[in-house]
C-alpha cells in the first residue's frame, strides 16, 4: 500500500512538472520590408501544432517545451526554423526568398528577369507540362496560359490546332514554335519529359524580334539541361486504359424496319438476317491501352552540364485499328573552357502511326452512324470476309465502318531530328558573343495497302467492291537551318541604369521534297508492293530562303522604371524581288509601382504597369506564287496524235507582300503579401492589313489553278486576358489555386473588292463559313429556323410570291423570310453561328498534405457554336434511307404525330440546307485531369533512392456541355464543323516516380 502512495506521488510531481515547463510563445512575422504578413505558418517542427498569423502578422503558440523548434513560412519568402530555449516572444523577419527575386523568364533571343520584363508572357514549368498522358506536347499547354485556345483531336499521334490570341488572317494562323532556339513546324517529335519549360509570347514587344514569323505568337521550349550536383537518375512511367463512353442514339433492328416500311422501303434480305441488331459504333469503338516509359540523367557543375533521356511510348486508340507509338532520345550538353562555352542541344524521335481511314469521302464514325443494324459485321462468305449494304434499302451509301478500317494495312512512319550546336565567348566584360547553327529535319513514308473484297459478292451486288489489290505510298522529307550570329551587352551604369544591347543577324533555309505512287494488283493479294499495273507517280519539291537584321535595347533603372525597343529586317524568297524586304518594330513601357518610396510598407509585393506597341509580320503562303508556273499531265492533239505536255499553272502577282499586323497591349501585374496573390490582366489589340488570301482568278486568265494568291483587306482582333493565383501554408498542408480567362473577338475591316469569301461544303448542299467585312472570319451563313410547318395555310401564309409551290408542305421546317419578299431563298440566309469561344479559361488546383499530392485541373470555353454535319445522317438528310437517330424517329412530324418538334421525312429541301437547324451551343467545360499521389518517405531503400511517388490519375472524366455530338473539343483545320471527329478518350492511370 506504501509502495503505490509513493508511485501516485511520483507520477503527480512528474506530471506536475511536465505541466510547468510547457510555455506559450507569441511574436510577430514581417517581411524584410517590416510589412505584416498574414497568416504566415508557425508550426512545431515533427508535430501538427501549429498556428496560423493575424492580419498584423500577430501569433500566439502554446504547449511548448523549451526543446521545441518552430518553423516560420510564408509563401514567397525563405523558411526559418528557431528553437524555442527559454523564450516567451519570437519576432521574425522572413526574406523574401531568392527565388523569387531572380525568377528568369525565357524571351526571344534571351531572358530577362521577371520584374525587367513588359512584355506579355505566360510561363508554363515542367511540372504542369508533364501531368497530362499526352503524346504530343502542344496538348499539355491546353488551359495552362490566358490567351492560348487548344483544341485537340482523339486521334493517336495527331496535331492540335493552336492559336495565341484568336484570328488575325484567312490564312495561317498558327503561332511560331521555337526549341532551344530552333525555329520547327509543331512539338510533335518533342517529349513532354523533356521540357523545363515554356514561354508563349503574346504582344509585339516579345514576338516582333521574330519579325515576319511572329504575328500569330511565339511559344518558346527551353528543354532540361544537366543541374548542379551529382548525377540525377530518373525513372518515371505509367499505364492506363482509355475509352470512349458516349453514343449516338440510333435505330435498333426492329424500329428500323419500321422506319423503312413507313418510307415505303422493304428490304429484300433472308429473315435470319432480321435476327441481327449490330451496334456498329461499338464494334469501331475499344479499350484501349496506354504506356510510357521515361528515363533520364542529369549532371553538371561548373565546368559544364550534361542531361540525356530516352522514352518509349504506345497508345493504342480507342477507334479499332489506330494507335500511336514513338522512341525518342535527347542529348543536351555544355562545357565551359574559360570565357568560352560550347553546347548542344539534340533529339531524335521515331514514331509509327495507324491512322484513322475514311472511304468515300465519310469518316469511319459517320458510316457506323448511318449503318444498317440488321448486317452482321463479317461473313465469311464473301470475298473480304465483311458483309456490307448490296442496295438503296440497306442504305448503299453506308460501307461497313469495320472492313474499312481493318481490311489491309495503313501504315505512317516519321523521323524527326531537332538539335542545335552553339559556341558563346565573352569578348569583354559584358560583351558575349553567340554563333549557332539549328536543325529541324523530318522524313516520312506513309504505306496504304487494300486488299480485294466485296461486301456481298454471295448476291454478286458490287456496291462495294474491288476485284483488285490497292498500293498506295507517299514519302519525303525536308529539312530547316538555321543560322544565327549575335552580339549582347549588358552594362550598368551608376549602379541604378542597366542596359542591354542586342544585334543578330540570322538566315533561314528550307528544303522539301516528296514522292506519291499508286498502283494496282489484280492477280493476288499476297503481294503489297508497288509495280506498274495501272501505276501514276508524282513528285514535288520546295525550297524556302529568309534572311533578318534585329536590333534590340532594354533599359531599366533600378527595375523601377523600364523600357525596350527593337527593330528587325526581313526578306522572303516567296515573295518578289520589289516586295522581298519588310521592317517591324516594337516598343514597351513599364513601371515596378510597388518599387517606389511610397509603396513601402504596403501589401503589395509588385504592382506593375507596363504597355507595348509594335508590328509583326506573315509570309504563310506557298513558295512560287509570286512568278508564273507550270504544271503537267495534260494531253494535246498535234498533227492528228496525242501529245503530252504542260499549261499555265498560277499566275503571276509581283506585287504581292507581308501581311503585317500591328499589336497594341497594355497590362497590369499585381502581387499580394510577398506574391501570396498574385493577377495580371491584359488587354490587346491587333490589326492585320494586307491579308493573304485565295481568290478565283477570272476565267479569261487561262490558268489551271482554282485559286490566285492576292493582298486584299484587313482585319481587327482584341480581347482581354486575366491571370489569378493564391498560394498558402498552414502546417504539413499547402495548397495552390489558380485561374486564367481569355476572350477574343475577331473582325474584319476590309475585303477590297470581294464581297464575301465562303468556305467549307455542305453534304446538303451550299457553304457552311462565309466572311465579310463588318463580321468575323469563317460564321455559319445560313436560313433561320422558325418551328414546323403545321398546316397548308401557314405554308402559303409565307409563300405569298410563290403561292403555286408544292415542295414545301405541312411538317416542312418553316424558315423566316428575313428580306420579305414572299419566298424562302438564298437571299433570307443569315449569320447563324460563331465557332469562335467568347471567353476561354482553365484552372488548376494543387494540394499537398504531408507525403500526399493531389491536383484538379478544369478547362473549358463558353459562347461559341458548332456545326454539327452528324445531324444531317442522324436525321435522314440525304432523304433516303439510312439509319437515324431514335430522337428524330419519335419526334418527327407526320399526320398522326402533327405536334412533331422534328420535320417530316423524306420533306423539302430546304429541311437539309445549311441552316441553324445544325448549329448547337458548344461551350464546354472539362475535367481534363485529376491526380492522387503517395511519395514514399523514410523508406528502407534511402540511400539509393531520393524519391519514390505513385499517383492514379483521370483524364477527360467529366465533360458538362449542352452539344449532343460525342465531344464539343474539334481539332482540325475547319473551325468549329464536325464530321463525325474522333472524340477524345476517357483515361484511368497508374503512375510510377522514381529518382536515384
Amino acid at each position: 500500500m506504501i509502495k503505490l502512495k509513493i508511485a501516485i506521488v511520483a507520477l503527480v510531481m512528474i506530471f506536475s512538472q511536465s505541466i510547468l515547463s510547457q510555455k506559450t510563445v507569441s511574436g510577430t512575422v514581417t517581411d524584410d520590408s517590416g510589412m505584416p504578413l498574414p497568416v504566415a505558418s508557425v508550426v512545431v517542427q515533427g508535430t501538427t501544432n501549429g498556428v496560423s498569423t493575424d492580419f498584423d502578422g500577430n501569433y500566439s503558440i502554446s504547449n511548448l517545451t523549451a526543446s521545441d523548434v518552430l518553423v516560420f513560412s510564408y509563401v514567397g519568402t525563405t523558411t526559418q526554423s528557431i528553437q524555442v530555449g527559454d523564450q516567451t516572444v519570437i519576432n521574425v523577419v522572413l526574406e523574401t526568398s531568392s527565388e523569387q527575386l531572380e525568377e528568369v523568364v525565357i524571351v526571344g533571343y534571351g531572358k530577362q528577369s521577371r520584374v525587367a520584363v513588359t512584355g506579355a508572357i505566360s510561363t508554363v514549368g515542367s511540372e504542369d507540362i508533364s501531368a497530362l498522358p499526352v503524346t504530343n506536347a502542344e496538348s499539355a499547354l491546353q488551359g495552362r496560359s490566358a490567351g492560348l485556345t487548344i483544341a485537340n483531336s482523339g486521334v493517336p499521334g495527331s496535331t492540335p490546332s493552336v492559336l495565341i490570341r484568336g484570328l488575325g488572317s484567312l490564312n495561317n494562323n498558327s503561332p511560331l514554335f521555337v526549341v532551344d532556339g530552333v525555329i520547327v513546324g509543331n512539338l510533335s517529335g518533342i517529349s513532354p519529359n523533356d521540357i523545363e519549360n515554356v514561354s508563349v509570347l503574346k504582344d509585339a514587344s516579345t514576338t516582333a524580334v521574330y519579325g515576319a514569323q511572329g504575328s500569330n505568337g511565339v511559344i518558346l521550349v527551353t528543354t532540361k539541361k544537366g543541374k548542379g550536383g551529382k548525377g540525377q537518375l530518373n525513372f518515371n512511367t505509367y499505364t492506363g486504359y482509355q475509352s470512349v463512353t458516349k453514343r449516338y442514339d440510333v435505330l435498333n433492328t426492329l424500329d428500323y424496319l419500321k422506319y423503312a416500311a413507313e418510307l415505303g422501303v422493304f428490304p429484300d434480305r433472308p429473315l435470319e438476317l432480321y435476327q441481327n441488331n449490330t451496334d456498329w459504333q461499338d464494334e469501331v469503338f475499344r479499350q484501349g491501352i496506354i504506356q510510357d516509359y521515361n528515363l533520364s540523367f542529369s549532371k553538371g557543375d561548373e565546368k559544364g552540364s550534361q542531361y540525356f533521356s530516352a522514352e518509349y511510348l504506345k497508345q493504342e486508340g480507342t477507334l479499332i485499328e489506330t494507335g500511336f507509338e514513338r522512341y525518342s532520345f535527347r542529348a543536351n550538353s555544355s562545357a565551359k573552357f574559360g570565357k568560352l562555352t560550347v553546347g548542344e542541344s539534340m533529339s531524335v524521335a521515331f514514331s509509327k502511326q495507324n491512322p484513322e481511314l475514311s472511304s468515300g469521302g465519310r469518316t469511319v464514325l459517320e458510316h457506323a452512324v448511318k449503318a444498317t443494324p440488321y448486317l452482321p459485321v463479317y461473313n465469311p462468305n464473301n470475298l473480304g470476309g465483311f458483309q456490307g449494304p448490296s442496295s438503296s434499302a440497306d442504305g448503299q451509301d453506308a460501307e461497313n465502318p469495320v472492313r474499312v478500317q481493318t481490311l489491309g494495312s495503313a501504315i505512317n512512319k516519321n523521323v524527326g531530328i531537332i538539335g542545335n550546336i552553339y559556341a558563346e565567348l565573352e569578348v569583354l566584360d559584358g560583351l558575349v558573343f553567340k554563333s549557332q547553327v539549328g536543325l529541324d529535319y523530318y522524313t516520312y513514308d506513309n504505306k496504304r495497302f487494300i486488299p480485294s473484297y466485296s461486301d456481298d459478292s454471295v448476291t454478286g451486288s458490287t456496291t462495294h467492291a474491288q476485284d483488285y489489290a490497292s498500293i498506295s505510298r507517299s514519302k519525303g522529307s525536308g529539312q530547316t537551318i538555321i543560322f544565327n550570329n549575335s552580339l549582347r551587352y549588358n552594362k550598368t551604369i551608376a549602379e541604378y541604369h542597366n542596359f542591354e544591347l542586342l544585334a543578330l543577324v540570322e538566315k533561314f533555309e528550307g528544303k522539301s521534297n516528296g514522292a506519291s505512287m499508286s498502283s494496282r494488283n489484280a492477280v493476288t493479294d499476297e503481294v503489297d508492293q508497288l509495280s506498274n499495273e495501272d501505276s501514276s507517280l508524282g513528285s514535288s519539291s520546295y525550297e524556302t530562303n529568309k534572311l533578318g537584321y534585329l536590333g534590340r535595347i532594354n533599359y531599366n533603372y533600378d527595375n523601377k522604371y523600364i523600357a525596350s525597343a527593337s527593330i528587325r529586317r526581313d526578306a522572303s524568297s516567296r515573295f518578289g524581288s520589289n516586295k522581298r524586304w519588310a521592317n517591324y518594330y516594337s516598343g514597351s513601357l513599364g513601371w515596378n509601382v510597388a518599387k517606389e518610396n511610397f509603396m513601402k510598407n504596403t501589401a503589395f509585393s509588385t504592382l506593375k504597369l507596363r504597355t507595348s506597341y509594335g508590328s509583326t509580320g506573315g509570309d504563310g503562303i506557298g513558295d512560287y506564287l509570286y512568278a508564273p508556273t507550270l504544271t503537267g499531265g495534260f494531253e494535246y492533239p498535234i498533227n492528228g496524235e496525242v501529245a503530252f505536255g504542260v499549261t499555265a499553272n498560277g499566275g503571276a502577282n509581283e506585287d504581292l507582300q507581308w501581311e503585317t499586323k500591328e499589336m497594341l497591349n497594355a497590362g497590369l501585374d499585381i502581387g499580394l503579401f510577398n506574391e501570396k496573390i498574385t493577377a495580371s490582366l491584359e488587354y490587346y489589340e491587333n490589326t492585320s492589313k494586307d491579308l493573304l488570301i485565295y481568290i478565283p482568278p477570272p476565267a479569261s486568265n487561262g490558268i489551271n489553278s482554282g485559286s490566285l494568291p492576292v493582298n486584299l483587306g484587313s482585319s481587327e482582333t482584341k480581347g482581354f486576358e486575366l491571370s489569378l493565383g493564391y498560394r498558402d501554408s498552414e502546417g504539413d498542408f499547402t495548397w495552390s489555386a489558380n485561374l486564367n480567362l481569355g476572350t477574343t473577338q475577331n473582325k474584319v475591316l476590309g475585303l477590297a473588292d470581294v464581297d464575301e469569301v465562303v468556305g467549307s461544303a455542305f453534304k446538303g448542299g451550299g457553304n457552311i463559313t462565309r466572311t465579310v467585312v463588318g463580321e468575323s472570319f469563317f460564321h455559319f451563313y445560313g436560313l433561320v429556323s422558325d418551328g414546323i410547318y403545321q398546316n397548308q395555310a401557314e405554308v402559303d401564309a409565307v409563300f405569298t410570291a410563290n403561292p403555286g409551290q408544292t415542295t414545301v408542305q405541312p411538317g416542312d421546317i418553316r424558315f423566316k423570310d428575313l428580306n420579305n419578299d414572299g419566298d424562302i431563298t438564298s437571299e433570307d440566309r443569315d449569320i447563324i453561328g460563331n465557332p469562335f469561344p467568347d471567353l476561354t479559361y482553365g484552372f488548376n488546383f494543387d494540394a499537398n498534405y504531408k507525403d500526399f499530392d493531389f491536383n484538379l485541373f478544369v478547362t473549358g470555353v463558353s459562347g461559341n457554336e458548332i456545326f454539327n454535319t452528324n445531324t444531317y445522317d442522324l436525321v435522314g438528310g440525304a432523304n433516303r434511307l439510312f439509319n437515324i437517330s431514335q430522337e428524330y424517329y419519335e419526334n418527327r412530324w407526320s399526320l398522326s404525330n402533327p405536334s412533331g418538334t422534328e420535320p417530316r421525312a423524306l420533306g423539302a429541301p430546304q429541311n437539309n440546307g445549311v441552316s441553324d437547324r445544325f448549329v448547337e451551343d458548344g461551350s464546354y467545360a472539362r475535367l481534363k485531369n485529376v491526380t492522387l499521389g503517395y511519395t514514399l518517405s523514410n523508406n528502407f531503400l534511402e540511400e539509393y533512392i531520393s524519391k519514390f511517388r505513385i499517383y492514379i490519375s483521370g483524364q477527360n472524366l467529366v465533360t458538362i456541355t449542352d452539344y449532343s455530338g460525342l465531344d464539343p473539343e474539334l481539332g482540325g483545320s475547319e473551325f468549329g464543323i464536325d464530321r463525325g471527329a474522333y472524340p477524345q478518350p476517357k483515361s484511368f492511370l497508374l503512375g510510377l516516380q522514381v529518382t536515384f
